[in-house]
């Protein structure tokens, strides 16, 4: 959950091959690939998109544990502040799973909240 801590692992876990590697008299090459970035959203950016989705559906669960998911969109954020917000759509399997079922009747809420967003960032008149 922290680009440190992966640049940690990284390096121990190179240390630890090639040291092993080393006391058996045996030769070892580490590759580490990265992947996906760790997504972290802009705190001001969280912020608003709550506000706007609380005045939209008068709830928001700013109570979610930290998820281990790669995203793509957590290169996005590594360029420009944001969020990557859930929706929720009720009691289902995680989205690009084969159980996923997504519920209609989110839409109209997803739909108002981010005409909300747009409506709060560029206010008519």
């Amino acid at each position: 959950m922290d680009p440190k801590v992966q640049d940690l692992v990284e390096a121990r876990m190179a240390e630890i091959v090639e040291g092993t590697a080393k006391a058996l008299g045996a030769k070892a090459e580490f590759r580490y690939h990265r992947g996906y970035p760790v997504t972290v959203n802009a705190e001001a950016n969280t912020g608003f998109a709550a506000d706007v989705a609380r005045a939209v559906s008068g709830q928001v669960d700013t109570d979610t544990a930290p998820l281990m998911g790669a995203e793509d969109f957590s290169y996005m954020l590594n360029e420009r502040p944001g969020a990557y917000i859930f929706l929720g759509n009720g009691d289902t399997a995680m989205v690009h799973h084969p159980a996923y079922n997504f519920d209609d009747d989110a839409i109209p809420f997803g739909a108002s909240w981010y005409a909300g967003m747009a409506e709060a960032r560029m206010p008519a008149g």
